[in-house]
């Protein structure tokens, strides 16, 4: 079976490794165009010019260059490992057997290019990595592989991704591909009633409102967190909420302290009054300071207890 992988970043080289590995035929790689100036290399990129495959880095998976170079390779089935575009309809229908996508999530729910950080924004125990075909949809495609994972109470995006639905992947892909090439690959359709799809998360939609409980307030924390991190004020300036951990109260009446009142400074960081409990904020980042402990921040900029913080009420 011939495979064109497309694909970037450490991921994209780990499955394309991976397939490799295990002597899977691949004719042709595709993946980002170089970014000039450029720091860091495209990991991608390096295998497949190690490997020496042929390779592609159109600015679009859409188009005549495109569908021309993917012809003369005869390919029968994509790989897409890491891709942020979407491929032409004629590109798709190129491959005798379409293509396979990784997803991240539990399809159907959590569609879309940030679905890790909605799962832990919606307070989810559980997610995990879906192989489907694609089609002209955003993630709507025939489930070919599925498996759950579960998510701790102390994951961020980042953890959750690294740690878990990255390895996940690695091993998930190439599985696909060899279920496909003999014949035994399932094609579950997706139920359209159980379907959800969310925007790319952007800062717009990680405002912090104090009002809401402590466990909301640390889900919206973590799901932001690396990007694009939850927000508030303090004194008019932006104020970056990194690393948090909910704080039960003794008593769940009605508190006695404004939503986003500094209650308490310590060693680990500063709580914050929300809606229901309380938060220990123990990380955060500021244009001042850059990315500091909570604690180092409060005595640097002389946050003390009974300032407020201000709600930032944006789209959720």
């Amino acid at each position: 079976m011939r495979l064109i992988v497309i694909g970037q970043a450490p991921f994209g080289r780990d499955c394309l490794q991976a397939l490799l590995d295990g002597g899977e035929n691949v004719v042709g790689a595709v993946t980002v165009p170089d970014v000039p100036g450029a720091k860091k290399p495209n990991p991608f990129k390096e295998l497949a010019v190690e490997r020496g495959l042929p390779l592609l880095q159109p600015r679009s998976l859409k188009g005549p260059e495109v569908l021309a170079w993917v012809r003369d390779k005869k390919p029968d089935l994509f790989v897409l490992v890491f891709v942020t575009q979407y491929m032409g309809k004629d590109v798709i229908e190129a491959a005798t057997l379409g293509g396979i996508n990784y997803h991240p999530s539990l399809l159907p729910k959590y569609r879309g290019g940030s679905a890790i950080a909605w799962a832990l924004i919606h307070g989810e125990k559980e997610t995990g990595v879906t192989i489907h075909y694609i089609d002209d949809g955003v993630d709507t495609g025939d489930i070919v592989l599925q498996e759950a994972v579960a998510i701790g109470s102390d994951d961020t995006t980042a953890s959750l991704y690294f740690n878990k639905l990255y390895p996940l992947g690695v091993k998930l892909v190439p599985e696909a591909v060899r279920l496909i090439r003999e014949g035994k690959a399932l094609r579950i359709p997706q139920d359209p009633r159980l379907a959800s799809f969310q925007p790319a998360l952007k800062p717009e939609h990680t405002g912090i409102d104090w009002r809401q409980t402590a466990d909301t307030v640390h889900n919206l924390i973590r799901g932001a967190f690396p990007v694009p991190g939850a927000g508030t004020r303090w004194q008019g300036k932006n104020l970056t909420i990194l690393e948090s951990v909910p704080v039960l109260e003794a008593s769940w009446e009605k508190p006695r302290h404004a939503p986003g009142e500094i209650l308490e400074l310590g060693e680990e960081g500063f709580t914050v009054q929300t809606g229901l409990g309380r938060i220990l904020v123990k990380r955060v980042q500021s244009k001042e300071a850059g990315k500091v402990g909570a604690a180092e921040f409060a005595k640097a900029q002389g946050l003390k207890p009974g300032d407020v913080l201000e709600s930032l009420l944006g789209t959720k």
